[in-house]
Parts: structure tokens; sequence; C-alpha cells
């Protein structure tokens, strides 16, 4: 292939990428222009059309403009992450536009749709804006589709963890309490876990030298401490702009259990630095985010092993509605990219795991105090 030639298959290449975000940003348009136009005026509403069709709009000029393209798609990027908060905060407000699906007995919230597809429309944007190929976003995106059923794996592997090793200690000691029951699920967490990373690592020949484990250095003790103090910042400022926006968010199962068993917590509050954080930061940081680091930039991998992070916590919120849970979603992710950032800054595990285990712990024992 000639020089020239390769040039144009690489633009005609690139050019699709904002094709795919033209027809995505056309579904996401579609979900939220259904809901104003049926009279839905909720100001969320109407700011998330308004939006859509820039996002719309401005995918179009990226892959058909001339000299500014990299400016549209930015434009266009932004645009869709309006559509993201504002489907958002519509179903965090009770908002969901429902609408049955033609010849099936069941519906679908518009609005849900628009924000799932919003997501994805970011995604694309940012693509845009990098000038990644249609092969080097198949790439990232089919890491993202494996690593997230690894994650999703690694949580079912802990709860199996726990119930196998449950079953014996039943078989000898007969009915466990629930402070017992927890304890051995803490163990299973810890085996489960361990076992999936292991595993991951074997299949992708990789081995014990990919585990990031080294004795800290006076800037990992200052990176720990730096990342405590931002990390209770930012809850505290996401937590007082919900406050403000009106924003509900869902409480965490555990937060349930303890308000009926608070003996629950004295159980957790030394499992979050021996367990919680060490194996959970092993799985989703040193495994997860490290291997993005194959197709992502490190910042992209931080950001794409946030939403991992965030997504398999879903089940830790179901009893909620769906705008409260991706309130909480949105903590998550907001404090999972400040564990994802110290990891990636230090390459030490400890950090992470220290941080993420005494951020837990005094959560915990904050609810203790309330419960207790």
């Amino acid at each position: 292939m000639t020089e020239t030639a390769r040039t144009e298959s690489e633009s005609v290449a690139t050019d699709a990428v904002p094709g795919i975000g033209t027809g995505l940003s056309a579904v996401m348009a579609a979900t939220v222009l259904v809901p104003a136009n049926r009279g839905i005026t909720d100001p969320a509403v109407v700011a998330a059309a308004v939006f859509a069709v820039v996002a719309v709009g401005a995918f179009l000029a990226s892959r058909y403009g001339s000299g500014t393209q990299r400016i549209a798609a930015g434009i266009a990027t932004a645009a869709s992450g309006g559509v993201l908060l504002c489907t958002a905060y519509a179903l965090n407000q009770g908002l969901t536009a429902s609408t049955e699906l033609p010849g099936l007995s069941t519906s679908i919230s518009l609005l849900m749709a628009g924000f799932l597809t919003a997501g994805l429309t970011v995604g694309v944007g940012v693509a845009a804006v990098l000038k990644i190929s249609v092969s080097g976003l198949k790439d990232r995106s089919s890491q993202m589709v494996v690593l997230s059923l690894l994650g999703v794996t690694g949580l079912f592997a802990a709860e199996l963890a726990g119930v196998f090793l449950a079953l014996p200690v039943m078989e000898i000691a007969g009915d466990l309490s629930t402070t017992e029951f927890l304890v051995i699920a803490q163990l299973g967490m810890a085996l489960g876990t361990a076992i999936i990373a292991g595993i991951y690592l074997s299949v992708t020949d990789r081995g014990l030298e990919f585990l990031d484990l080294r004795v800290p250095t006076k800037w990992d003790v200052i990176w720990t401490v730096g990342g405590l103090v931002i990390l209770f910042g930012a809850l505290m400022t996401i937590s007082l702009a919900f406050q403000t926006a009106g924003v509900e968010s869902a409480d965490h199962g555990t937060t349930e259990q303890a308000a009926e068993n608070p003996e629950i917590l004295l159980v957790l509050i030394p499992a979050s630095l021996l367990v919680i954080g060490p194996f959970e930061e092993l799985l989703y940081r040193n495994v997860i985010q490290k291997a993005l680091y194959d197709t992502f930039s490190r910042a992209g991998a931080i950001v794409a092993g946030s939403v991992i992070f965030a997504g398999v916590h879903v089940l830790a919120y179901a009893t909620a509605g769906p705008g409260a849970v991706i309130a909480s979603l949105g903590v998550i992710f907001g404090l999972s990219l400040v564990l994802g950032t110290l990891y990636e800054r230090t390459d030490n595990l400890l950090v992470p795991s220290v941080v993420h285990g005494v951020y837990n712990a005094i959560l915990f024992g904050n609810l203790y105090l309330v419960y207790g």
C-alpha cells in the first residue's frame, strides 16, 4: 500500500468514529426528545433534549467539517455529558418516561435508555477527540467488556467462596449467627478474589511480578495521607452538591444490615483493613486498571477502571430506585478516580489498599456510633 493510500485509509477509519457518534447521538436524542414532545417539561428533560441536538450537530461537524473536527468532537462529547447528567438527574427526581415496546407486553424507561446511550456516546466522543481509529475503539471496547466480566466474576467468586467455606463449618457447628457467617464471608471474599485474580494472571501469561507490592517509600506515605484527605474531601463535596441539588442517593446494603444488627460493624471495621481494601484493590486496581494500560492511556485507564468498579456495585444498592442507584454509583465512581490516581502515581498496591481500607473502616466506625 502506498503512503497516500495508507493515509486515506487511516483518515476513513478515523472519520468513522464520529460517524458512530452521530448514530449514537441520534438515538440519544430520540430518547429525550420523545418525552419532551409528550409534554414532559421538566427543566432537566428539556436541557437534555437541547444537549442531544447539539451533540448530533457537533458529531456531524466533526465528521464532515474541515479544520475544526477536534473542536467539534469536543463539543459533541461535552453535550453528550450534559445529556448524561440531565437524564441522571431526571431519573433521580422520579421521572422515567416509560413507553411500551411494540409487540411486547413490557415497557422501557426512555430516560434510562437516554442515560445509558449518553454514557456510550461520551466514550465515542472522547475517541473522536483523540482521533482514535475504529480498530482502536474496538480494541478498547473489547477490553472493557472482558475486564468488566472479570470484575463481576470476582464479585460472584467472593460470594461463592464464602458459601463453600461456611458449609463445612455449619455441618460441624450447626447454624451460624449473622456475625459468624460474616466473618466466614470475609474470608471467602479474600479467597474468591485472589483466585480470580490468579486465574486471570495465569491465562494472560502474567506472573506474580505483575503485582505491584513493595515496601512503602516516604512518598508512598505522603500519597497515602494525602489520598485519605482528598477522598473524604471528595465525599464531602459530592454530598454537599447532592444536598444542594436535591439529589437522593441509595443506602448501601451493609448500611441496612447494620441498622438491624450493629454488631456486624465490629467485624467489618477490621475486615476493611485486612480484606476489603487489599483484595478489592488487588482485583480492580492492580489487575483491571493495570491491564487497561495495554490499550488506554494511564488517565484513560483510571476512568475506565472506575466505570467498571462503580458498575459492579450495582447489586449493593439494588433495593433502591434507579435514580438513587445512579447517584450512589456516581459517588463510587468519583471516589474510585481518587484510588485509581493513587495507584497510578505510586505503582504500589499498598497505597490504595490502605486508603480504601481506612476509608471504609472510618465509615463503618461512624455507623457503629449511630446504630451501636
